[in-house]
C-alpha cells in the first residue's frame, strides 16, 4: 500500500466519477487534498464531508475560461501551501460534428481544447514553477485511449485534446526531470462511471471490442494514480499507462 502522507495534491474534476474515486483513494492513503469541481456544489459538499480533514479546501471554477488553470493553481496554493502533486482529471467529451455550422464547430473545438488541454497545460506550467523551488513533485495527466487510436468523427476534438495531453506529458517528463519533477499519463478506455454507455447496442459494441469482457472500475485507475503519485517508480516518468481491458495494445 502506497503511503501518501508526504503529498499535498490538487485534483481537478473531483466531484464525480473518476475524480471522486481518485480523491477517496488518495485521502485513504494519507494525502492532503485540494479538490476542484465545476458546478456540482452538492456533490462536492458530500465528498468533503466523507473525506473530512484530508480536504484542505475545494474550488469551483470553469476551466474553459481564459487563464483558468493558472488561477486554479494559485487558489489551491493559498489553501494548501507547497503543493507537490497534481492530477489533471477534469475533461469533457462533447460531440462536435463536421457538419455543424461554423460557429458551433468553432465553439465546440475551442471549449474542448480549453478544458482538456489548455487548462491542464497551464496547471502543469504553474506546478513546475513551484516544484522546482520545493524539491520536485508528481504530475498525473488522465488522458484517453482515444488520444492514441483516434475516435469517432464527432469526437475528433476530444481525441485531439487527449493526444495533445499525452505529448505534453512526455515533454514535461523529458524537460523537467532534472528539477525533480515526474510526469505520467494514464489512458483509460471505457470506465464504469456515469459517462459509460448505458445497456444497449452501443455498450454491447464497446464490450465486444474489450477482450477482458469488462470496463475498468474507477478504483483501478485511482489506485494506479496513487501509486504513481507516491514516487515509488520515478523511472517510469514519461510513460503512458493503458487501462483498457486489452482493447488497444501498443
Amino acid at each position: 500500500m502506497s503511503n501518501l502522507r508526504h503529498l499535498r495534491v490538487l485534483i481537478t474534476g473531483a466531484s464525480r466519477g473518476l475524480g471522486r474515486e481518485i480523491a477517496r483513494v488518495c485521502a485513504q492513503k494519507g494525502a492532503s487534498l485540494v479538490l476542484h469541481y465545476g458546478q456540482n456544489h452538492q456533490a462536492m459538499d458530500v465528498l468533503r464531508e466523507e473525506l473530512g480533514p484530508a480536504v484542505a479546501g475545494s474550488i469551483a471554477l470553469d476551466l474553459s475560461s481564459k487563464g483558468a488553470g493558472s488561477k486554479l493553481w494559485a487558489k489551491a496554493r493559498e489553501m494548501l501551501p507547497e503543493l507537490n502533486g497534481l492530477v489533471n482529471n477534469a475533461a469533457i467529451a462533447t460531440p462536435v460534428s463536421f457538419s455543424d455550422e461554423e460557429d458551433g464547430w468553432q465553439d465546440g473545438w475551442s471549449r474542448t481544447l480549453a478544458i482538456n488541454l489548455q487548462a491542464p497545460a497551464d496547471l502543469c506550467r504553474a506546478a513546475i514553477a513551484d516544484f522546482t523551488k520545493t524539491g520536485g513533485g508528481q504530475i498525473i495527466n488522465i488522458a484517453s485511449r482515444a488520444g492514441q487510436r483516434g475516435d469517432k468523427m464527432d469526437f475528433a476534438a476530444y481525441a485531439a485534446s487527449k493526444g495533445g495531453l499525452l505529448a505534453l506529458t512526455r515533454t514535461l517528463a523529458k524537460g523537467a526531470a532534472t528539477h525533480g519533477v515526474t510526469a505520467y499519463a494514464i489512458a483509460p478506455g471505457w470506465i464504469e462511471t456515469d459517462m459509460a454507455p448505458l445497456p444497449g447496442s452501443i455498450r454491447d459494441a464497446a464490450m465486444a471490442e474489450t477482450p477482458l469482457g469488462q470496463f475498468a472500475e474507477p478504483k483501478e485507475i485511482a489506485e494506479l494514480t496513487a501509486f504513481l503519485l507516491s514516487g515509488t517508480c520515478k523511472s517510469a516518468t514519461g510513460a503512458t499507462f493503458d487501462v483498457n481491458g486489452a482493447s488497444y495494445l501498443r
